[in-house]
């Protein structure tokens, strides 16, 4: 039989929006996404870029400053929507029981490898002797007793404190001091002014490691930071429901591969007092080839092409 003029028009129409509901981006309620950052800047930067890609999707991106503990609690609370910056092994303790529980989803594949966290020295030390972990405690007068840390309750500065309260490598006696990130730093520069002792955590992607003369200490594989100088490997988390409640957004944070050139190209902006969207705008302005992996199957907020409207948002 025969269809009217007007019949296939109709069949065209429903069909068409059967294609766009095959397709059909999030619902309103996931435009708002809610990033956690630590205060790091490797996650500034890494949270800066996607922040970058969900704006030219249509989206609205947020970012709250948070320690590692109450980042992990907010996605439990589904406060937050996604931490980019789980580095595993080091956080795995803090994050562990949440997962256990249900509480927290980690994304299969990392988005960062090849990444490092550990003691380090600076050069000048390390040529001096102290090259290793139990080497640490040979040069307590030296160091004025003290290990310098990061911001209070993150990974790292709780596998010190366990260090200290066992007395591993003969560290009991130390002190660990807690800063930022930003502050711990500054005393290691401070320090290398006068070239005086100093231990600290240093981590890689980090500006730290071209813009400073320094050694990551050998030996620490029994401590919580791991092997090959706390090799580790860095997941984004996301409250277990995300993946249901907004699929476009989850496919774009599955995506998402960063590396350390990509993130040490970044943070040197961050470091040098750009702000992290600026920094990560500039970079994919410059880079935009690391788009087509990471919108691959990505729609805008509103169903279009994904790849097509972040690039011409940044233009």
């Amino acid at each position: 039989m025969k269809l009217k003029l007007a019949e296939k028009l109709t069949v065209v129409a429903a069909a068409t929006l059967c294609s766009t509901l095959a397709f059909a981006a999030d619902p309103a309620s996931c435009k708002a996404v809610r990033f956690a950052d630590v205060g790091w800047s490797d996650i500034a930067a890494t949270t800066g870029m996607a922040s970058v890609v969900l704006e030219g999707l249509g989206y609205k991106p947020t970012v709250t400053i948070a320690s590692v503990p109450i980042t992990f609690a907010g996605i439990k609370s589904k406060q937050i929507d996604a931490f980019l910056g789980y580095w595993n092994p080091t956080m795995t303790p803090i994050i562990e029981p949440f997962v256990k529980a249900g509480q927290i989803k980690v994304l299969e594949t990392p988005n960062l490898v090849g990444a490092k966290y550990t003691l380090a020295v600076p050069a000048y030390l390390y040529d001096k002797g102290l090259k290793t972990f139990a080497d640490i405690a040979k040069f307590k007068t030296e160091l004025d007793g003290k290990i310098h840390g990061i911001e209070p309750g993150n990974d790292g500065n709780l596998i010190i404190q366990g260090m200290l309260d066992k007395n591993e490598f003969g560290l009991k006696g130390f002190k660990m001091v807690e800063s930022s990130e930003a502050g711990m730093l500054a005393e290691v520069q401070r320090a290398g002014r006068a070239s005086k002792p100093i231990v600290f955590l240093g981590w890689e992607p980090h500006p730290m490691n071209v813009q400073m003369k320094m050694k990551y200490l050998e030996g620490g594989d029994t401590s919580g930071f791991g092997p090959n100088y706390g090799e580790s490997k860095v997941f984004t988390a996301i409250p277990p429901s995300y993946e249901t409640r907004c699929p476009n957004v989850a496919t774009l944070l599955k995506n998402l591969q960063f590396t350390t050139t990509i993130e040490n190209m970044v943070m040197v902006d961050i470091i040098n007092k750009a702000k992290p969207n600026d920094a990560a705008r500039a970079y994919l302005k410059k880079n935009p080839g690391v788009l087509d992996g990471w919108l691959k199957g990505v729609t805008t907020l509103d169903g279009k092409d994904g790849l097509a409207a972040v690039t011409a948002a940044l233009k």
